[in-house]
């Protein structure tokens, strides 16, 4: 990757105006604020880790630079997680002052205070202390409200500062997160591929986009970001830094993307975040060894896995989908049998109610699969798009899929699980959760094409069977 590349994106996305990842610039943070805020005075807002690591540096500068507004505000709950009631105490606590938050920490600590700000309707800066995950830079933060997990819309940061050394030394799992959340970009762009088969230009449909300019700034330089995931292990800082710059540039994208609507994930969200999507929706939580090696949230008895760590297992569960799919000869598609046998949405609303009835993901799943129903002529114009230029498309995906067993041993070369039962999901829940992630998001992946061309139960039949890559031991 190159400082070229970085500016690019930077020049496409919508509200991110700044960012520099190196070695040793937290000294540099005043004068970055100075241009970036002209006349403002910054709040540190961190967690004890975080300000201990990065904070309590940033702030001695920001506050021998004249630049300090208020003391730093830090989050001591030990059971600090992306909720809503601590986004209210970060904006109730901001209201009536003047002053401009500086985010010091990573996934937890900027979704808070990206949402605070937006709320309170001024831009904020963010110093990331890990690379954990890729949503430093997007445009929308993952918060839990009233149990419900979702994407709540709001401002990406102005400003972005990575340091480095600060980010190689911290805790591996966390590194080993943000590899696998970066990583899921090879299958989000292998199912951009396969819905752009399916994008009308003059009747642009959102779930099904055109690939844009954003399929650059995430892929160009994906290859080169994933090839030493024992360095990024290691704390390597090259290694370290390439991964920190992908991560970041995901976020570009995504921001690059809001000509679609606010909070469009297409370039860096695909059917393996489905995975991740789902269980946040089922709270799911873990305990015992398994917990305690691959938890990030030491205080709690139950660990919530972490968002990368989901990811990594949704992206080996479809890699191995595509693996299938590519050995399909989906050239002799009988497509009068698979548009015959299509469920009205009558009937697919029904699979929901069987699937979900009586939980909190119930009415989410009727509005998304009532979203991307098509008719039968609108499906039998799809699986013939797909069907004519199979030879062509199947030769893109080829190219674009790594591997299973390649992704697994890369997965396990950072730290991250490869087993689901490693993350406390058993192989009948991820069996299930191939059909329950494919109700509860409008947008067009391998699971909808899967389940519209007849093909869903025997591609899962085919994962599970003796000889399947899910199989298990």
């Amino acid at each position: 990757m190159s400082k070229e590349s970085i500016k690019s994106a930077l020049k496409q996305a919508k509200e991110t105006k700044f960012l520099e990842i190196e070695s040793n610039i937290l000294s540099k943070v005043p004068q970055i604020f100075k241009e970036q805020f002209p006349g403002k005075k910054a709040i540190i807002i961190a967690d004890p880790n975080t300000y201990r690591v990065a904070g309590k540096k940033v702030h001695e500068a920001i506050k021998s630079a004249g630049l300090e507004g208020e003391e730093p505000y830090i989050l001591d709950d030990p059971n600090l997680y992306a909720d809503y009631i601590f986004v209210e105490q970060i904006r109730d606590y901001l209201k009536d002052k003047d002053v401009t938050p500086i985010a010091v920490g990573s996934g937890v600590i900027n979704d808070l205070t990206k949402r605070a700000s937006s709320e309170l309707k001024r831009p904020y800066m963010c110093v990331a202390t890990a690379a954990s995950m890729d949503g430093y830079s997007s445009a929308g933060a993952s918060i839990t409200n009233k149990g419900a997990k979702i994407t709540h819309a709001c401002e990406a940061p102005r400003a972005l500062v990575a340091d480095i050394d600060i980010i190689a030394a911290a805790p591996p799992l966390m590194t080993a997160s943000g590899y696998a959340d970066l990583y899921a970009k090879v299958i989000s762009g292998a199912d951009w591929i396969l819905a752009a088969e399916l994008a009308d230009p003059n009747h642009p449909k959102k779930g099904i986009e055109p690939m844009t300019s954003a399929w650059n700034i995430v892929q160009d330089g994906l290859a080169e970001a994933l090839q030493d995931p024992t360095g990024a292990k290691k704390g390597n800082p090259k290694a370290i830094e390439l991964l920190t710059e992908g991560l970041m540039l995901g976020g570009f994208a995504m921001q690059s993307m809001e000509s679609w609507g606010a909070g469009v994930s297409r370039p860096a969200s695909g059917s393996e975040h489905q995975f991740s999507h789902l269980w946040d929706m089922e709270h799911h939580t873990f305990k015992g060894e398994m917990a305690k090696k691959f938890g990030l949230y030491p205080n709690q008895d139950e660990q919530a896995p972490s968002h990368g760590f989901k990811v990594g297992i949704g992206t080996l569960a479809i890699t191995a989908l595509y693996e299938v799919m590519l050995k399909e000869s989906i050239d002799q598609l009988n497509i009068d049998a698979a548009v015959e046998k299509w469920p009205t949405l009558e009937a697919q609303l029904k699979e929901i109610d069987e699937m979900f009835a009586g939980t909190e993901i119930h009415p989410f799943a009727i509005a998304q699969t009532t979203d991307k129903y098509v008719t039968k002529e609108e499906l039998r114009e799809q699986l013939n798009k797909i069907k004519n230029n199979w030879n062509q498309l199947k030769g893109k995906l080829r190219a674009q899929v790594i591997p299973f067993e390649e992704t697994k041993k890369r997965l396990a070369a950072v730290g991250a699980p490869v087993e689901p039962e490693e993350i406390g999901i058993t192989r009948k829940r991820l069996r299930d959760s191939f059909y329950r992630a494919h109700k509860i998001r409008s947008r067009y992946t391998i699971l909808d094409f899967a389940y519209r061309a007849g093909y869903f139960d025997q591609w899962i039949d085919e994962l599970f069977g003796v000889n399947g890559a899910l199989k298990g031991k």
